[in-house]
């Protein structure tokens, strides 16, 4: 079986867009649209890596990521960081609550296809 990833995101474009690039190419892609109740999902199936977009209902990627990397079961989770603001603050504010690896919107196919697979060494 494939590696599995949750993605965290409230755009349906671009959820469909990676889910199909992932799926493709063999990952198990679970999905969620809120960050409310975000931090209970990683934790009750964690994944094998977390595609977290910043911007959510309820509560920011930054909350959550923060929250994940003070819990036991996530601290060491593997998590890209998605945003459509991609100012330097916006980068430093990522690291600082834990982020893996940061991109910004509009990314390409390729771009997070290699992001995912240099995240999650098989």
């Amino acid at each position: 079986m494939g590696k599995r990833v949750l993605l965290i995101e409230d755009e349906p474009n671009i959820i469909e867009a990676i889910s199909f690039i992932l799926s493709r190419d063999g990952w198990s892609v679970a999905t969620h649209s809120n960050g409310h109740d975000a931090v209970d999902v990683v934790l009750d199936d964690p994944p094998d890596l977390l595609i977290l977009d910043v911007m959510l209902p309820g509560k920011s990627g930054y909350d959550i990521l923060k929250e994940l990397r003070e819990t036991n079961g996530a601290a060491s989770l593997p998590v890209l960081m998605l945003t459509a603001r991609g100012q330097t603050k916006d980068r430093e504010m990522a690291e600082r609550a834990g982020a893996s690896r940061f991109m910004t919107k509009p990314f390409s196919n390729a771009e997070v296809l290699e992001a995912v697979r240099e995240l999650v060494v098989s």
